[in-house]
């Protein structure tokens, strides 16, 4: 075993919020090693080479990063990062022939296309977003600090009516919230699928309510695309960590964080890592941005509670994702009044069963199969971005399906399913989409799995509440800290939580500097 260099702090996992905790970490002047497993950054943020186009691994659309400081703060301009915003915000169409409407980034277009197809429901979308966008301002503002008692308690006592309020709905579920203030299903559902359905639950399970605040985010913050695909800002991030000194290790799994016992330290203290191939590399302090339980701790005796908190119960993904290049765009056979058949392209289109639909497609993944109806995020980021475009002109299509399983009875390998979602989406289309695939693939649980470490095919997200992070609980996910010193935690699954966000990276960032 050799002892080959040191450096200030080592950050192991290069997602989005590992990347960011890294450029700050550099930024600030530590001496910093990124370490990835794959030989990519970026992980489930990232743009890939697949189907003869650059797709994107996940979702396109930002929304929450936006809202936060990061892109001036590390500069990410100067490293190429540019969006497009997207407007229409969302299009949402339905499976049981409910009138599809349209979201926009203004509140008053939206309502103007609502009086058009759910006149009934204007003035409820005016008072759901009047009531949750305070709440929507006091989360965002929450997320830009790292959570302690005293920011958490001056930001929430500066608001006081939107804190009560905070409570109050983080404590319902979302779908009996969002009946408060509408009576057609066709404004309930697409706030169900923004929320509680992407975090792969039921909508009226209590405690999901602040899920529902999708509607009143959309309108604060404008949803964009960095242009060539989700990466352009994982490759920003990276490029403004390397310009500060940063140095990436990509193709490089760490096997364990290596501590120092000793009196006063029961847990010990870091003294480096250990990669795969057996090197050590000597660093001050770690931060875990990947998954935890894949590294090993050696050196000390730990307590048994942190054992259990380092390898929490796990949960099963529940998302599928087909990437296609399409000879030509689609056609709805349906298009909202006020959008021409490409503006119908450019926002995310949500493709969603009816309540009931939505329960059943649940019990189904629980079963081991999909719905009849399945839950559908469609886009062709390509026609709003053509550096998106395949060589040759062709169309780049994306079609996510929620409430899939793990494991799906019969085995992903010889299924049809993704056959029959395709299907599926061309019964909404105008003839001859299916003659257009040219080619494409599909992501299921365990490819995500086997492709970026996520146990199971899991994204996971931070399952706390405000109240956690005012109470510091569970420590390691609301303050980023562990009781080894020098050892700290990032990701989604800490606060504030998923999604393309980067605030517990640059959280946990000012943390580890006031540390060192």
């Amino acid at each position: 075993m050799s002892l080959n260099g040191s450096a200030d702090v080592a950050v192991l996992g290069a997602g989005h919020n590992g990347l960011i905790a890294a450029a700050y970490l550099a930024r600030a002047g530590l001496r910093t090693l990124l370490f990835e497993a794959r030989a990519t950054v970026g992980g489930c943020a990232s743009t890939v080479e697949a189907v003869g186009a650059r797709v994107n691994i996940c979702n396109c659309d930002h929304l929450l990063v936006r809202a936060m400081p990061i892109a001036d703060e590390l500069q990410l301009a100067d490293h190429g990062l540019r969006y497009l915003d997207v407007d229409p915000v969302g299009v949402q169409r339905f499976w049981d022939g409910h009138s599809p409407w349209v979201e926009w980034h203004s509140l008053d277009a939206t309502l103007d296309g609502l009086r058009r197809t759910y006149p009934d429901e204007v003035d409820g979308y005016r008072r759901f977003v009047e009531a949750a966008r305070p709440i929507a301002e006091l989360l965002v503002e929450l997320a830009q600090q790292p959570p302690s008692p005293a920011g958490v308690a001056g930001v929430l006592g500066r608001r006081p009516a939107a804190t009560r309020r905070l409570w109050s709905w983080s404590r319902r579920s979302a779908q009996s919230l969002l009946a408060d203030f509408f009576g057609h299903e066709a404004l309930i559902l697409p706030a169900l699928a923004t929320g509680p359905v992407v975090w792969g639950l039921d909508g009226s399970t209590p405690g999901t309510g602040l899920g529902a605040l999708g509607y009143a985010l959309r309108h604060l913050v404008q949803v964009g695309r960095p242009t060539g695909g989700s990466g352009g800002l994982t490759d920003a991030v990276l490029g403004s960590f390397q310009a500060a000194g940063g140095h990436l290790h990509c193709g490089t799994p760490v096997q364990s964080v290596l501590l120092d016992g000793g009196p006063g330290t029961a847990a010990g203290r870091v003294r480096g890592v250990k990669l795969a191939g057996g090197e050590v590399r000597e660093v001050g302090a770690v931060v875990v941005a990947c998954d935890p339980a894949a590294i090993a701790l050696e050196g000390a005796g730990l307590p048994d509670r942190l054992g259990r908190i380092w390898a929490p119960p796990g949960r099963d993904g529940y998302e599928s994702k087909v990437d296609a290049v399409l000879a030509a765009a689609p056609v709805y056979s349906e298009t909202p009044e006020g959008l021409d058949g490409a503006g119908s392209l450019i926002p995310t289109t949500f493709i969603l069963p009816g309540i009931e639909g939505l329960r059943g497609a649940l019990a189904s993944s629980a079963a081991g199969g999909v719905g009849t109806d399945p839950v559908f995020f469609a886009n062709v980021p390509s026609v709003l971005d053509p550096q998106m475009r395949a060589p040759g002109g062709g169309e780049v299509f994306s079609l996510e399906v929620l409430y899939t399983p793990y494991d799906l009875a019969g085995g992903w390998s010889s299924t049809a399913e993704p056959e029959r979602w395709l299907a599926r989406y061309g019964e909404l289309v105008e003839p001859g989409f299916a003659e257009s695939i040219v080619d494409w693939r599909v992501m299921t649980p365990p490819s995500y799995e086997q492709q970026f470490g996520m146990p199971r095919g899991h994204a996971a997200s931070f399952a706390g509440s405000p109240l956690s992070a005012l109470l510091g609980r569970p420590r390691h996910l609301t303050r980023y800290t562990t009781p080894v010193r020098g050892l700290f935690c990032a990701g989604a699954a800490t606060f504030p939580g998923a999604g393309v966000w980067g605030a517990s990276g640059r959280n946990v960032a000012s943390v580890v500097t006031r540390a060192l």
